[in-house]
């Protein structure tokens, strides 16, 4: 089994960012309604007023006002799943799990096209909440433990902060340049590791510890 993050690794950029703008464009009464709740909501999360976790609860919170999602998302990838990295299409496997921290309803179309598994944050779309803990970093390698350890061939990633589920797996692989080259994991050598603890350390921390 080949596990792989999404967002950056085998599809550049944000898709649920991607699908916001989509959004914002299909609905444009969202620009005046919705988008200035955004931008106020960024602000406030760098001036440290709110945390990362509540900045991500308002943001996803466009999805609830999305009436005809199914038809959105849809045309979103109909439109967009040709930018799927090639490298990744070339080797794709039906075992493959894309384990990904974006909303399941954004994820889970694309990885139905791919036939191939997911595991993606839980997102109720009519309350506009997560009904678990965002899939990113430390939450990925305990999904993985929770399942039994299963074993692990390649791991696909873009961050280093995904270094607790590469540790899972007998061989590890680093993507950059937008999700276009595929290296070996590097070394976890001090210097490294302090990177690895910065990434994990911010942001998305403010999440995975709460309760």
């Amino acid at each position: 089994m080949n596990v792989y993050d999404f967002d950056g690794t085998i599809f550049p950029g944000d898709c649920s960012i991607g699908f916001f703008f989509w959004c914002l464009k299909s609905h444009p009464k969202l620009w005046f309604t919705y988008f200035p709740k955004t931008i106020k909501n960024i602000l406030l999360r760098k001036k440290g007023k709110i945390n990362e976790a509540q900045m991500q609860r308002e943001f996803f919170g466009y999805l609830t006002l999305i009436h005809d999602f199914d038809q959105q998302i849809e045309r979103y990838w109909n439109k967009n799943e040709k930018k799927i990295s090639a490298w990744y299409l070339a080797q794709k496997r039906p075992d493959d799990l894309i384990i990904s921290a974006s909303p399941n309803c954004i994820i889970e179309p694309i990885a139905n096209r791919l036939g191939v598994r997911f595991m993606a944050t839980d997102f109720d779309r009519e309350y506009g909440v997560f009904l678990n803990k965002m899939k990113y970093a430390k939450e990925k390698a305990r999904y993985i433990i929770d399942q039994g350890f299963p074993v692990i061939e390649n791991f696909y990633s873009d961050s280093l902060a995904d270094t607790p589920l590469a540790l899972c797996a007998e061989k590890a692989h680093l993507v950059t340049n937008n999700a276009s080259t595929v290296t070996d994991w590097p070394k976890l050598d001090a210097e490294t590791m302090e990177k690895v603890k910065q990434k994990i350390d911010t942001g998305w921390n403010s999440y995975v510890k709460e309760d």
